[in-house]
């Protein structure tokens, strides 16, 4: 076991920012088969995680740790990208157990948002892993293991807990198949809409989902179940668990769709995708409160087709593959 380390409070307000996709150019025009490590940074939507090449200048092991964990806390001289550790979270200790580099936060960790969050552990991840010997990074709270939104303890995070764009699909278009769902005429059920895109493959499947959604059926027998004018701030996806950030144009509510129909179209639209299991929904980050009566935003919510019309009124259908392995 090595020595716990204290690291000073991040100093400097959080920068506002553009960044280009993970393995781009970055900065003074490096590649990143130029340096030996990456530091990840957040991209100005929020969206995913962007590197930049970074030449350390400890060769130890613990001055290395060290040095890269400031530098996730260390504002950047470029208004191109952000931090990923932001401004008031800062690390109280550290120390590597086997092959798990432990990190504690301090309580300001949980102040963040879900999807500030989840960019933040997926930057130091991929940072820290790059170091021999460190498999894993463990997250704990003031002591308290880290736990998600349905109160499970996160455990040690690697690589494979993530899902994101491969590096050798950068900017390249292909065609895809994703299934939405939309509102049916009387608005008290769901309807399935298969469509064909053609996309930047720098958009992840859920923002692409979401984007398409947004944009509402192309048949005249379904209704958008979102606003028009609804943005979607951000879209990110750890573990199965989706999270998705609309803005307050998402409250705009249209009563003639109802309350069940909305929340459904969104969660089963994203649980169509592979890699996602369930969906929690918020508006300008904040999970407080409820949409409309019923449905309370903190909840993670899986995949409902009691309410797909299959033609003849809505009508239950039979779960798919993935959410009867849930109920298992």
């Amino acid at each position: 076991m090595w020595a716990g380390k204290t690291v000073g409070a991040n100093r400097a307000l959080l920068l506002a920012a553009v960044l280009v996709i993970a393995g781009s150019l970055l900065g003074c025009g490096s590649k990143r088969k130029d340096y030996p490590y990456q530091i990840s940074y957040v991209d100005s939507e929020q969206t995913q995680t962007v590197q930049a090449g970074y030449e350390p200048e400890h060769a130890s092991v613990d001055g290395l740790i060290q040095e890269l964990l400031d530098k996730l806390g260390t504002d950047t001289d470029t208004l191109d990208y952000v931090k990923a550790i932001p401004e008031g979270v800062s690390i109280l200790s550290w120390e590597v157990e086997q092959d798990c580099l432990k990190l504690d936060f301090s309580s300001s960790y949980d102040k963040m948002d879900l999807i500030t969050e989840v960019l933040c552990r997926l930057a130091v991840v991929k940072t820290m892993t790059q170091v021999d010997g460190i498999e894993s990074v463990c997250f704990s709270v003031k002591g308290k293991p880290l736990t998600d939104s349905r109160g499970e303890v996160v455990g040690a995070m690697t690589l494979d807990s993530f899902v994101e764009n491969p590096g050798e699909q950068i900017n390249s278009y292909q065609n895809a198949t994703i299934d939405l769902f939309f509102a049916n005429e009387a608005g008290d059920g769901l309807v399935k809409e298969t469509q064909e895109v053609y996309y930047n493959s720098n958009i992840s499947m859920e923002k692409l989902v979401m984007e398409h959604l947004i944009g509402g059926p192309k048949s005249e027998k379904a209704k958008g179940t979102i606003p028009a004018e609804t943005k979607l701030i951000n879209v990110a996806v750890v573990d199965g668990s989706c999270y998705v950030n609309l803005d307050e144009n998402f409250k705009n509510h249209n009563y003639e769709i109802q309350e069940p129909v909305v929340i459904y179209s969104i969660v089963n639209s994203l649980v169509s995708l592979e890699n996602i299991d369930r969906v929690q929904i918020s508006v300008n980050g904040d999970t407080s409160g409820k949409y409309r009566d019923d449905y309370e935003l903190a909840q993670m919510y899986r995949a409902d087709y009691s309410y797909v019309d299959l033609g003849n009124g809505r009508s239950v259908v039979v779960q798919d593959v993935k959410d009867q392995e849930q109920k298992e």
